[in-house]
């Protein structure tokens, strides 16, 4: 049997399918941020830090400085809006994708730190599975 065993794990570079796959998720992470951080900046959610009804209360509820409210708002449009354009220059996925992983790390630790329940957890969690895949399938 030539050529046997076959492989069953296709890359995105191999496999249209894993590519149009990997957009889709990157396009739902980028969305999701830009809904998070331009539409309810200022709205609660039942996934705010602490008792915060705002993502400047959140901010203020895990200790961190003004400062960084606005430059880890800044990162993190600036890398959704990579992973929009990455649809036609690939080379802004990985970076978008990779700092985005890093800051949702970030994120889960926050929420670790004021103990809120594992719930609360549960966007940022997702948006480091989906940009992982997107790494994984960037490679």
């Amino acid at each position: 049997m030539k050529g046997w065993p076959r492989k069953t794990n296709p890359s995105a570079n191999n496999d249209p399918r894993m590519k149009i796959v990997s957009i889709i998720i990157q396009t739902i992470v980028a969305l999701g941020l830009l809904n998070v951080w331009l539409v309810r900046f200022n709205r609660s959610t039942p996934f705010r830090g602490g008792s915060a009804q705002s993502m400047p209360e959140e901010f203020a509820a895990y200790g961190l400085p003004k400062w960084l409210l606005w430059t880890v708002g800044a990162l993190k449009v600036s890398s959704a809006l990579c992973l929009v354009a990455g649809i036609w220059f690939p080379f802004l996925v990985m970076p978008a994708a990779a700092l985005i992983a890093a800051l949702m790390l970030g994120a889960i630790a926050m929420h670790l730190k004021v103990h809120d329940p594992a719930i609360k957890s549960i966007p940022a969690g997702t948006v480091l599975a989906l940009t992982a895949f997107v790494l994984a399938n960037a490679m």
